[in-house]
């Protein structure tokens, strides 16, 4: 991906992010996290509001660009049966819930992680 189109996508607003990542994430079948040396995952906890939630992004290249300047966050694929079948139910039972692509402007679609899932489920059913 250019960085033309990189810029492009991160400038979307957070809906139009979080439906170009449903149809990236349906296409390669897997969702992407950052993690730091000890092998956790990134949580955000937000200062308004005390809310904590994971980033999730479509592909390696835009989770890798949010992590710019962070000398201990790298890139880890989930495939799509592994967080359907094991991170829902733990975010949920952990009251996470998910950040789904954070983009430039600082914008954030935050979702429970069953309703991501059911988002995900109904756009593979229509795929």
């Amino acid at each position: 991906m250019s960085n033309e189109q990189l810029t492009s996508v991160l400038e979307m607003s957070g809906e139009e992010r979080y439906d170009y990542f449903l149809s990236q994430v349906l296409e390669d079948r897997e969702v992407w996290i950052l993690i730091n040396s000890e092998n956790r995952f990134l949580s955000i906890v937000s200062d308004d509001d005390g809310l904590a939630h994971l980033p999730v992004w479509p592909s390696s290249e835009f989770a890798v660009e949010y992590a710019k300047g962070s000398d201990d966050l790298t890139p880890k694929s989930l495939s799509l049966p592994d967080f359907f079948r094991k991170w829902v139910p733990g975010l949920s039972k952990d009251g996470l819930q998910v950040g789904v692509f954070p983009g430039t402007d600082q914008t954030l679609w935050i979702t429970e992680a069953d309703e991501l899932k059911k988002d995900l489920q109904a756009e593979l059913s229509s795929f």
